[in-house]
């Protein structure tokens, strides 16, 4: 307990600040005055970010900012007694007690222990009422320490309470699964609020915590016999077909430390209704995920096709970059030979450039001729299965592991993988076939099948009738429609020019910074990596090319901007966007539009309108100028595959400079500087 909290980590009746920002700031100070942090910029850094996934205000007063974190060795805990008191985010108030709880990026399981016991004791009256009187910094100590030592890490086998003698179904059990992203003290402690709840209701539970102290599972044979159970998750519960058949209630990972009484009544309720939802799946699911109750269409929208695209872009960022760097070093006809020279010669039996006709081969060299061919055919494969894993994954997003078969073969119809002949369709037909085959997926693994058969379903039924649905549908009545769209959607590209271009990437450009990495910028991403796919596209001076150059470059304009306003004008940025300002360099320069989120997380108003504004002069100008771009990523890092350097470069600058001079103009109207313990010179 000595090496977890000391005296002069305890701060009593402080005023440390008018908002969290501030009181994270002056506790990560004060870890560092006593020695416990080396980097007081990093920890406040991570606990920001930390907050910014969910606020860590609780119920009653109380709030847990943590994080793990580089800045410190050994697990450590400062406390604060605010006066006055502070929001947080919970719903009921501010808060007068906090908890600073910073772990090592590889902290030990004893550690973790200690950390696991301090989450549990923080929702008992007992302990917060002892803080609240406590009166020196030794007395709180004191009383942590004695609540570390007597809490239980984790129950060893289901609480069964003693029935009541006038509850006939007092006997009755309930299982449960708590899980946050970070798993150093929500998880713990809506586990602890459960089994108090359900103790108070007569009702024996037992609690599986999957958190950093480590998890152990629940037996089968506690499963099998509860009535219920709960998910309190804000990450994905793992192995979740353990579960099938039961009754479940599920919810973010504070709702039990906040209301546990009502979710085991809901449980409860559950359990006696024959039409409450159930976990679907088998013991075969093992890994399988769920996700949080009240998600709205929307959020599942979105949801599922972010899953798509983000299991999409290695595929896109690995082809296009190999086949960048195939025109780097045997330039761009290498896409009309690159099949006979694979064929014909070797390390031992290099090609003849002059023969071939390839006339940008650097000094000639049949070397690298060679080596150009090879890397165009493992980027032009790794291209092509961008589309079916696009597909292949938003059917995994709807109906898990067993989604994806259905969902790859989906994809592979809608593109020349399949070279039967059939229509094209793109990623638009990735993104119809990936959504049919998810449906049809989770439709089938809906149905009541007997025991014996539910190992079969998820590896053989549920994969080979989604399949042939998907399949059959994909070729006699979708495709052909799907097909006719795209082939307009490519004519009217084919047929931009001058002012219209312009707007397409001014569209573009506010797409790419509106959401930074959400929904809107994937889809134009998608919609300019799909247009690159092709090798015709990538040898020929193509509108697609133009695309995907205004689309990179608008998505490079945020980070960017926003580093360079933390250098312009540092006083209007608190210390952990100056920080973040630093990363946002790089992280603009390799083309990763989501460096800017911390800012427009912090101060959306101003900032998302600047980084629009910035992006869209970037996009028009990339189409005035006639920026191609024949990779899909990368950033400045291939300029190589650029075709107009300078006018990539007056673009950039542009938008920066615009966006730039945007969000210092808004965020210097009608609102003070940052207080900072440091004042930074404007």
């Amino acid at each position: 307990m000595a090496e977890l909290m000391t005296p002069a980590l305890v701060r009593l009746d402080a005023d440390l600040g008018a908002d969290k920002e501030g009181v994270i700031a002056a506790l990560a100070a004060v870890l560092t005055t006593a020695g416990r942090s080396a980097d007081a910029a990093v920890l406040e850094r991570d606990l920001l970010a930390r907050e910014g996934k969910a606020a860590t205000g609780m119920k009653g007063g109380i709030a847990i900012p943590h994080c793990r974190t580089s800045a410190v060795s050994v697990p450590t805990v400062a406390f604060a007694r605010l006066e006055p008191m502070v929001d947080f985010g919970a719903k009921d108030g501010p808060a007068q007690l906090v908890f600073l709880i910073a772990a090592p990026e590889g902290g030990g399981d004893a550690h973790l222990q200690i950390l696991t016991k301090l989450a549990r004791a923080l929702v008992r009256p007992a302990f917060t009422d002892a803080l609240r009187g406590a009166a020196t910094p030794d007395d709180v100590v004191a009383i942590v320490g004695e609540a570390v030592g007597a809490a239980p890490a984790a129950p060893a086998a289901p609480a069964v309470a003693e029935p009541e003698p006038e509850r006939a179904k007092a006997s009755r059990t309930l299982v449960a699964v708590t899980s946050c992203p970070t798993g150093i003290a929500h998880t713990y402690m809506a586990a602890e609020a459960l089994e108090a709840a359900a103790a108070r209701a007569g009702v024996g539970i037992a609690v599986e915590t999957q958190g950093s102290a480590g998890s152990t599972p629940l037996p089968q044979a506690t499963i099998d016999a509860a009535a219920a159970v709960i998910f309190a998750a804000d990450v994905g519960v793992r192995d979740r077909g353990r579960f099938a058949g039961k009754p479940v209630v599920t919810s973010g990972v504070k709702r039990p430390i906040d209301d546990g009484d009502a979710m085991i009544a809901e449980a409860l309720r559950s359990a006696d209704d024959p039409g409450a939802p159930r976990v679907e799946g088998s013991a075969a699911d093992a890994g399988r995920t769920t996700t949080a109750a009240g998600e709205s269409w929307g959020g599942r929208v979105r949801r599922v096709l972010m899953t798509g695209v983000s299991y999409m872009i290695p595929f896109v960022a690995a082809g296009g970059l190999l086949i960048a760097l195939s025109f780097l070093l045997g330039g761009y006809d290498i896409t009309n030979v690159f099949a006979d020279v694979v064929a014909t010669n070797s390390l031992t039996n290099l090609p003849d450039v002059d023969a071939l006709g390839l006339e940008r081969v650097p000094f000639d060299s049949g070397l690298l001729a060679y080596l150009a061919a090879i890397l165009f055919i493992i980027g032009k494969t790794a291209f092509a299965f961008f589309v079916p894993a696009l597909a292949g994954y938003i059917a995994f997003a709807i109906a898990d592991r067993p989604g994806i078969a259905p969902g790859f073969v989906a994809g592979g119809l809608a593109t020349d993988i399949a070279q039967f002949g059939t229509p094209q369709t793109g990623f638009l037909g990735a993104i119809v076939g990936g959504v049919l085959a998810g449906l049809v997926a989770h439709g089938i693994a809906s149905w009541k099948v007997p025991s014996w058969a539910r190992g079969l379903m998820p590896v053989l039924v549920i994969p080979l009738l989604s399949s042939l649905v998907v399949g059959t549908l994909m070729l006699t009545v979708l495709g052909s429609p799907i097909n006719e769209l795209m082939t307009a959607l490519t004519d009217g590209l084919s047929d931009m020019s001058g002012s219209n271009a312009v707007i397409l990437g001014i569209v573009l450009g506010l797409m790419m910074a509106f959401d930074m990495g959400g929904p809107l910028n994937k889809v134009a991403y998608s919609f300019a990596a799909a247009g690159v796919g092709s090798a015709a596209t990538l040898a020929g001076d193509a509108p697609e090319l133009k695309i995907m150059a205004a689309v990179m470059l608008a998505g490079m304009v945020p980070p960017l901007a926003l580093a360079l306003a933390t250098v312009v004008r540092p006083a209007l940025f608190n210390p952990a966007e100056r920080e973040n300002g630093k990363a946002a360099w790089l992280l603009g320069a390799s083309f990763i539009t989501e460096g800017a989120i911390p800012f427009a997380a912090a101060d959306p108003l101003r900032v998302i309108p600047s980084i629009m504004l910035g992006s869209a002069v970037t996009g028009g100008l990339a189409q005035a100028l006639d920026v191609g771009l024949r990779a899909p990523h990368g950033g400045v890092f291939v300029l190589f595959a650029v075709d107009g350097v300078l006018g990539f470069v007056i673009a950039l600058v542009a938008g920066v400079l615009v966006a730039t001079a945007s969000v210092v103009a808004l965020k210097s109207i009608g609102r003070a500087r940052v207080a900072d313990a440091d004042p930074v010179p404007a």
